[in-house]
């Protein structure tokens, strides 16, 4: 059997059902992205016409290099024929390079939920994938409730998995859909499946209602599976999926599978681990497995001792695999080998032994220490990355800003509230003041700016903000609390960066993550200053 393992990734979807977070197109963009440079297999967008949100993705579906761009969506409905039906129209019409379909494997719910003949489940599945085989590339299908299907029912749960396999489904995943399942009942049934469905054509999708769907994954992958299905940092609804960020680091580290990610896009697995978590202004769990800030960390006595003779005594795997580092907690070594590391990703190659390289360390530290992530801020990182080592000039600079805001009843009787910035910026020897309003006192000040900015530098002109995030980074504080601010700017060319501020003014921060947004601009662009 072949030790190929194949990384599908669901966040976009079943990460959206976790309580509390709500993605933007140009979040599932991000993560679409980040996903793909770190070399996962398939990442699904959503599900096609379920909501405005999916539906704008895919007509805007991000270019991936290396993972296949999937939709989700259900089998045909009973009494439609696949041809007929909108929901496989939707999902066909996504033009994604795979379609997954979900469909019944527990009698229980054929007989109750849907409350149709056993027989047509059967060829509801086949008659689905045999169309969608006809219009798309790849096409896979999501047993659902599998395992409990099995235990109730094999002989009828195995008809399911075998009907969609021989109607030409590549992949045939398994589903513990209520996360009840137990890492013993799925090495059995696993094994028992591959008598029927080659384990290379059989994947597993878990979920984390016991705490065991890291555990479930990897036991199907030694019981045959060759597909994982999960999310990054176990989102999911309920207790969350299979926490593909766990999983993926004990495939290749720990049981010697071969993935898609090479050694060099393993290094990336903490820092897109964080970036999700910011662009979702969700806190990143300290002791989460490997990616986790305390993941490497020592604090004093014995371990420390035994950890600077011999790594190996305490930590299972070297932090640089997976893009961590370890922390001696009263005195932090960390840090150099990631600096430079990044400085690889933003095009930066710059000698290690550089006398600016410890500068940098030191002041990336200060502010983090201070509430800046730059895990989610690539721009705000290039930039600082960059001003360290003189390469980027002084394209304007600010000598005060005035933001107001009014609320009143306007002639129709209507509450409004407007909002308005004043503005003076010094350009070369020449000082410019600019007053606009806006919708709201960050998009006045982003007015204000670059309408003093865009006639000397006229780059600026297809420039657009795309999100904003705001994070509460000392609660205890309450209204006086600082603040961290997510600006994500993109221009027509397509390209998106993101910069961030911390303060604890929240119009004061909001410019400082506007500032980087322009000045990486103009520097990308490669456009002169104004002497």
């Amino acid at each position: 059997m072949s030790d190929r393992v194949y990384l599908y990734d669901s966040t976009l979807r079943d990460g959206a059902q976790t309580q509390g977070v709500d993605f933007t197109v140009a979040v599932k963009r991000a993560i679409a992205l980040a996903l793909d440079q770190l070399g996962i297999d398939y990442v699904e967008g959503g599900w096609p016409g379920a909501n405005p949100t999916d539906d704008a993705f895919f007509r805007e579906a991000p270019v991936l290099r290396h993972a296949r761009f999937t939709a989700f969506s259900m089998t045909r409905r009973p009494g439609r024929s696949a041809e007929n039906d909108p929901g496989l129209a939707d999902l066909i019409g996504s033009r994604a390079g795979a379609v997954c379909m979900v469909g019944k494997s527990w009698d229980f719910h054929v007989d109750v939920a849907l409350a149709i003949p056993r027989e047509e489940n059967l060829a509801m599945i086949a008659d689905s994938i045999a169309y969608a085989r006809t219009k798309a590339p790849e096409v896979l299908f999501d047993a659902e409730h599998f395992f409990d299907g099995y235990k109730a029912n094999p002989d009828y749960a195995l008809a399911c998995v075998k009907a969609a396999y021989a109607a030409g489904a590549r992949w045939v995943v398994l589903c513990d859909t209520n996360g009840g399942t137990l890492p013993d009942e799925v090495t059995r049934i696993v094994a028992a499946v591959v008598e029927h469905v080659p384990g290379s054509r059989l994947g597993i999708h878990c979920h984390n209602d016991t705490e065991n769907a890291v555990a479930n994954s990897l036991a199907a992958v030694r019981a045959g599976a060759r597909q994982v299905q999960g999310t990054l940092n176990g989102l999911g609804e309920r207790c969350g999926n299979a926490n593909l960020v766990s999983i993926l680091p004990s495939l290749m580290l720990k049981m010697g599978f071969a993935t898609g990610v090479s050694e060099a896009g393993l290094a990336q697995l903490t820092r897109i681990s964080r970036l999700l978590d910011e662009r979702l202004n969700r806190p990143h769990v300290r002791n989460a497995a490997y990616v986790g800030e305390s993941a490497f960390a020592h604090k004093g006595g014995l371990h420390v001792s035994a950890v600077e003779k011999d790594p190996r005594s305490y930590e299972h795997v070297r932090p640089e695999a997976v893009g961590n580092a370890r922390r001696i907690v009263v005195s932090d070594q960390a840090g150099r080998s990631n600096i430079l590391a990044r400085f690889r990703e933003i095009g930066i190659e710059v000698d290690p032994g550089h006398p600016k390289i410890g500068d940098l360390l030191r002041e990336v530290k200060a502010r983090e220490f201070e509430g800046y992530a730059y895990d989610g801020a690539d721009a705000s990182f290039a930039l600082l990355a960059r001003r360290a080592l003189g390469e980027v000039p002084e394209y304007f600079r600010l000598q005060s800003f005035r933001v107001l805001d009014e609320r009143r009843w306007n002639t129709k009787g209507e509450l409004i509230t407007l909002s308005e910035a004043t503005v003076k910026v010094d350009v070369g020897k020449e000082r410019h003041m600019t007053v606009a309003e806006g919708n709201g006192p960050v998009n006045a000040l982003d007015n204000a700016l670059r309408k003093a900015l865009v006639a000397i530098y006229p780059a600026l002109a297809d420039m657009v903000l795309v999100d904003y995030k705001v994070r509460i980074l000392t609660p205890d504080a309450g209204t006086a609390a600082v603040t961290r601010v997510m600006i994500e700017s993109a221009d027509r060319s397509g390209e998106r960066w993101t910069t961030l501020g911390v303060s604890a003014n929240v119009i004061d921060v909001s410019y400082n993550a506007l500032f980087d947004g322009i000045v990486y601009k103009l520097h990308r662009d490669g456009v002169a200053s104004v002497r």
